[in-house]
């Protein structure tokens, strides 16, 4: 199937009920093509939308936190970006998108998927033998490729490198499978086990390929070459650079803007206003730094709030069978960050000159 049979829609209006209630605008990220495949939208739908939640808890305490323009992927000069954040918003969202087909059809979702059983009866390792019902993943990279990498109708180098990142994320949730086994034998001996291959929790697949942000590596093109277009010599320097480039490395073309300030053109919201953490429980060090990182380097202060909370307590187990619980308030401190005061930022040496000074 040509991938230019495929028609680019808006998610508003192919899968609006699914997406109702996400914060986030995933416009042109389905499509349609033969009735066989809408079969699978609102799970290519459901995908995308998981892919966009993990990368908000990925990197819910960083300064760039996903915002709801991450996926449209576009800057002020109408060319789409290729930062490192980019990098992980194509394979986070390439990687939902497969995790979610491939457990919907070994759910039995779809009528023309079922569990991969091509290993059964194979010897996998000593004392154990493929069988059972594995994941299907194959079915869910393949179908994935059909939705989300039609999206690049490009032939430039940013389009390489969203193709690119969309594989890592396919080869991340392929990465982290789990192999489940189960005992057969006289009397519980397990004297040999039967075991399949399953999906691990996508959270797995969100810290794998978090990692996997941090490694990315920055392409270094030939700008003079690359200036030639879509000739044989840009293809030729294209070629070039990504042949040193692992499968499961993530890559990226321009350095990131300075996501401590807020630009409207670029759709970045900055970091005033944004929550940060100081005291709680079992907090990370990378949690516990949130504030210097979004508010004191980037010169802003921190601020505290008050904030009631109503919260049940008192709970009360009363025969047979209901809990009853009380509504308690209680007053929590919040950290934001704030504008510092305009005379706090006045050195003090200068406070000391001007004090007597009057017009």
């Amino acid at each position: 199937m040509k991938r230019s049979t495929f028609l680019i829609l808006s998610v508003a209006g192919v899968c609006g009920a699914v997406l109702h209630a996400a914060a986030w605008s995933v416009n042109n990220f389905l499509m349609t093509g033969p009735k066989a495949y809408l079969t699978y939208s609102s799970s290519v739908a459901a995908g995308a939308h998981s892919g966009m939640e993990e990368c908000k808890f990925q990197f819910g305490w960083e300064r760039w936190n996903c915002p709801e323009s991450a996926l449209q992927l576009s800057t002020h000069n109408r060319l789409r970006s290729a930062t490192r954040e980019t990098s992980f918003v194509h394979a986070i969202s390439s990687a939902g998108v497969m995790y979610t087909l491939t457990r919907n059809c070994s759910m039995g979702d779809f009528e023309s998927c079922g569990c991969d059983d091509s290993r059964n009866g194979r010897v996998g390792g000593r004392g154990w033998v493929w069988g059972g019902c594995s994941d299907n993943v194959e079915f869910g990279e393949r179908i994935s490729k059909l939705f989300v990498d039609a999206l690049e109708t490009g032939h430039d180098t940013r389009a390489l490198i969203n193709l690119h990142n969309n594989e890592v994320g396919r080869l991340a949730v392929k990465a982290t499978m789990k192999r489940a086994c189960k005992c057969h034998g006289v009397s519980g001996s397990c004297s040999i086990q039967t075991c399949w291959l399953q999906l691990a929790e996508f959270r797995e697949i969100g810290n794998y390929l978090k990692i996997k942000y941090d490694q990315a590596h920055k392409l270094e093109m030939d700008k003079r070459r690359m200036r030639a277009g879509n000739s044989a010599d840009s293809r030729g320097a294209t070629a070039e650079t990504f042949h040193h480039v692992h499968a499961t490395e993530l890559v990226f073309l321009e350095d990131s803007p300075d996501y401590c300030t807020r630009n409207a053109s670029l759709g970045h919201h900055g970091t005033e206003g944004r929550e940060c953490l100081q005291t709680g429980k079992n907090l990370s060090q990378w949690e516990k730094r949130s504030c210097r990182r979004l508010c004191t380097e980037c010169g802003l202060r921190v601020e505290e709030r008050r904030t009631e909370v109503v919260a049940s307590c008192n709970c009360k187990f009363h025969w047979c069978c209901t809990v009853r619980c009380e509504q308690c308030r209680q007053l929590v401190a919040k950290h934001f960050c704030a504008r510092r005061d305009t005379a706090a930022a006045v050195p003090n040496h200068i406070k000391r000159r001007n004090k007597g000074h009057k017009r």
